[in-house]
């Protein structure tokens, strides 16, 4: 059987080094096409229609006007007379035109009338929900009761973590084109491989009449899995206008009122704890929504898993708001939020330093020695022992810095995946698969397992992705990609190197299992003397190329791939106490990923979710206004996200000691985003002496906190 394991450490040429992306040139330059750049002949442009009310019922719809406009292709009724609609933003009716400003006027010819209901879409105040808060039930671990009563201290506080928007650069949507044989599908998305089966599901049509190609993707997040019902219309209104293309991308409006959010958390936690500091009970009853299906669970206490005692409520709170889509690492910014700053409140309520809380608590966790050494190392980074003071003894002046610390985990399992890998007798070499780059290096790091299996030089590898002919790779959710994609390329480059070495091996007077590839050579192991360039070797298989298989199954995954990461990651902020105004000093973050495959990009990684991170603890909320039921800040001048003047100075330190890399490769794109809003909601606290228990720390919350104090 090949040797599919990773090349030793010492050994490797390029896996585990810095390396610029394949394709960051092209995106520097503007020279990249994304879905939304494409402007395909007889082009036809869609817009949507949609609710002004958070709940009502259509009464009626009138498109008679719009369809008698000249230059409209193409009118749908999305909600017709009856449909009762939950959320302002939702979609009525769809338009095509041969201009976007033709198909945005016969949007206004539309009639349509409504019944206005009842509606809620805050849920903040849990008493205001009533029968649209739905409780899961009591969780119960040991006896919390007598565990409080043993404790030697209790700590009670109240955390919120707000509802956000996903806000993609490049918004949701497509261009598709319904031709008699097949629908042609461009869109902007984290699943070639599945989305064309969805569309050709709803449309009705065999899956393998939908091909689908998107080269790159402006964000997604884990909101851009399923064709969506504005892909679905695209496609109709292609059809229905003799098989032009339809472009049909959301407004920036619409796209962050409508296109998913990260669930909101709200609850109470209550801790036991030892004098020592050692955890011993734990109480949380806690709240979420993500829209009209409520809010999930997240998974309390985070990390510290094994507390004794614990008794947990939760409840998922129905409002008429746009839906929940999975947000990189759904729930668990919630669940870190609400543990580490509560073990934080404990550190300051014994007047301990909370690194040495968290440390001492390791042993709750899955992971003790991993995060033991994690919070040292980040210590270091952040040089804690220096600039950590006790809760609100900052010094004098109206700028006060503090710090602050959490710890996050997720699996990253790779998903399935199938590769191929071909070696043409001119030397050249390809690799196709059916997965898609988000942004975050996948086509270089295919290239580099490629290109360090058989031994040639980065840019001697082809790498062939964003089309669903391609062989199937999972959609990229859940941190899955990189093992999937190194892993399948990895076997099917071992696969296809086997073959040639059988095809060459009478060439060099040796057996195919005695000779290896090196440098651009294919030699004979041990003599290197003996052996032919990649080029002559290649020559050897005359008019026939190989292309072997090689396969990742999730069930399966062997040595090449793993899962479950910790990591830590510490926050310094400064706080205008006269302004409210908190700015990033520095953020330090420790992560585990197993082998890493390119540092470069899997240190870009872990950089993007530290400043997603930034500006979902100082900026991101979505507003909404409990009078109109309408998102108040659908744009991205009122929803801010974080720039260069936002983050502050961020220090990144990958753990590749040989106990990590034996690993084998895990995902690393969620665990990133994940603690360093609890920690500066941490080092803000550190900073001030109180707590602001709801994020993002604005000027009006840290304020508020401080008049609280000292009223």
């Amino acid at each position: 059987m090949p040797n599919y394991n990773w090349p030793p450490q010492g050994q490797r040429r390029l896996m585990g080094k810095r390396l610029s992306r394949l394709d960051g040139i092209e995106k520097a330059s503007g020279y990249a096409k994304y879905a939304s750049d494409l402007n395909p002949p007889n082009l036809l442009h869609g817009a949507l229609l949609t609710a002004p009310h958070a709940h009502c019922r259509v009464t009626s719809i009138d498109v008679s006007e719009a369809k008698a406009m000249q230059g409209v292709t193409s009118v749908r009724v999305i909600a017709p007379a009856g449909t009762e609609i939950q959320w302002r933003g939702a979609e009525v009716a769809a338009v095509s035109a041969t201009s976007e400003t033709i198909a945005l006027d016969a949007l206004k010819k539309i009639k349509v009338q409504y019944e206005v209901l009842p509606h809620l879409v805050k849920e903040e105040d849990l008493k205001k929900a009533g029968p649209r808060a739905k409780a899961a039930g009591e969780q119960l671990t040991g006896d919390p009761d007598q565990g409080f009563k043993e404790a030697d201290v209790v700590v009670e506080g109240y955390y919120g973590i707000p509802v956000i928007t996903h806000c993609c650069l490049e918004p949701h949507g497509q261009v598709v084109e319904w031709k008699s044989d097949a629908v042609n599908m461009f869109p902007s998305t984290q699943n070639v491989t599945g989305i064309g089966g969805d569309l050709a599901k709803a449309l009705e049509l065999p899956a393998t009449q939908v091909r689908v190609q998107m080269n790159h993707i402006g964000g997604g997040f884990g909101s851009k899995f399923v064709s969506d019902r504005w892909g679905i219309e695209a496609a109709h209104m292609s059809k229905e206008s003799g098989g032009r293309p339809v472009k049909l991308f959301l407004d920036r409006e619409t796209e962050l009122t409508i296109a998913g959010v990260r669930p909101s958390c709200f609850g109470k936690v209550k801790l036991g704890a030892k004098k020592d500091g050692t955890i011993t009970t734990w109480e949380s009853d806690t709240w979420a929504t993500g829209g009209h299906g409520g809010g999930g669970s997240p998974p309390i206490p985070y990390v510290f898993t094994n507390i004794p005692n614990q008794r947990k409520a939760h409840s998922a709170v129905s409002i008429n708001a746009g839906g929940v889509r999975a947000w990189r690492a759904p729930n668990h910014q919630q669940a870190c939020f609400m543990t580490d700053c509560a073990l934080e409140d404990l550190a300051a309520k014994l007047n301990m330093d909370p690194l040495d809380v968290f440390a001492k608590n390791a042993d709750l966790t899955p992971r003790p020695e991993v995060y033991r050494n994690q919070l040292r190392q980040a210590a270091e980074l952040m040089d804690w022992k220096k600039k950590w003071h006790p809760r609100g003894q900052s010094g004098s002046g109206t700028l006060k810095r503090g710090l602050g610390v959490a710890i996050h985990t997720w699996q990253g399992g790779g998903h399935d995946s199938k590769a191929i890998c071909r070696i043409n007798p001119d030397g050249t070499v390809e690799v196709e698969l059916g997965s898609q780059d988000l942004g975050t290096g996948t086509r270089t790091a295919i290239a580099i397992v490629a290109a360090e299996t058989l031994g040639l030089p980065l840019n001697a590898i082809r790498v062939k992705i964003g089309d669903n002919q391609y062989p199937p790779s999972g959609a990229s959710g859940g941190s899955t990609t990189i093992g999937g994609v190194s892993a399948s390329t990895r076997k099917a480059s071992v696969n296809s190197l086997e073959k040639l070495f059988a095809a060459v091996a009478p060439s060099l007077g040796a057996q195919a299992d005695q000779l290896e590839a090196v440098d651009g050579r294919i030699q004979v192991k041990g003599q290197a003397s003996k052996n032919l360039t990649w080029k002559a070797a290649c020559n050897k298989l005359g008019a026939t190329s190989i292309a072997e298989m090689g396969e990742n199954e999730r069930r399966n995954p062997g040595s090449l791939i793993s899962a479950g990461v910790g990591g830590v990651q510490m926050a310094e902020v400064e706080v205008d106490t006269e302004t409210g105004i908190v700015r990033m000093i520095k953020s330090v973050a420790v992560q585990d990923c197993g082998t890493v495959v390119n540092l470069k990009t899997a240190e870009s990684q872990v950089y993007g979710g530290c400043i997603m991170s930034i500006a979902a603890a100082l900026l991101e909320e979505r507003v909404m206004d409990e009078q109109t039921g309408r998102v108040l800040n659908p744009d991205m001048e009122f929803y801010k996200l974080s720039g260069i003047g936002d983050i502050g100075e961020i220090v990144v330190k990958m753990n590749m000691e040989k106990e990590y890399d034996d690993r084998g490769v895990i995902g690393l794109g969620e665990p990133a985003a994940i603690g360093l809003n609890a920690a500066i909601g941490n080092a803000v606290a550190n900073a001030i002496g109180v707590r602001v228990s709801n994020a993002p720390f604005t000027p009006d919350r840290v304020l508020a906190a401080l008049e609280g104090r000292t009223a």
